[in-house]
């Protein structure tokens, strides 16, 4: 599974109510619609800027705060597949993965805003492109990725009944 795209970076402690504002969280449960206001307490414009394919880019505990599953939902909704961070709160890791967002830990220090990224989940490598540098992160274990490639825990579970057990 290889994803390529633009990185949009941000910094450290990025909660889930600058990930989705707070006040448009209870107003509908439309995830298309509420994915128009991704990260719009730090950049007005973002949704505005990013297209289908790229990638979010932060630094340490990125999720934290309050363990809303319309967090790691908007992101995946704005076409973003993949967040990639220093760190992630727990509990918004655990809420990606179950809803096929691909969440990746590695330093991310030589990644910029705007670079051309791509990602090889099974290798655990990413691929800067615009400085033509190599940076290895964490694998995904190999049934994260086919919860992911399923598109999230239900659809996966939808299609195997049950979790197929590594041997």
């Amino acid at each position: 599974m290889i994803l390529k795209g633009r990185s949009h970076k941000f910094g450290d402690n990025i909660n889930t109510d600058y990930i989705i504002s707070g006040k448009y969280k209870f107003k509908t449960l439309d995830m298309n619609e509420l994915a128009k206001h991704l990260m719009e307490d730090i950049d007005p414009e973002f949704y505005k800027k990013v297209q289908k394919g790229d990638f979010i880019v932060a630094g340490k505990n990125f999720g934290c705060g309050s363990s809303r599953e319309q967090a790691p939902l908007v992101i995946k909704y704005a076409g973003i597949p993949a967040v990639i961070a220093k760190s992630f709160a727990r509990i918004f890791y655990r809420n990606g993965i179950n809803n096929g967002l691909v969440l990746i830990e590695t330093n991310t220090d030589e990644i910029e805003n705007g670079d051309e990224i791509e990602i090889h989940l099974e290798e655990g490598k990413i691929i800067n492109i615009t400085k033509n540098k190599e940076i290895s992160s964490s694998k995904i274990p190999k049934f994260l990725i086919e919860i992911i490639r399923e598109g999230g825990v239900i659809n996966y579970l939808k299609k195997y009944k049950n979790f197929k057990l590594e041997e």
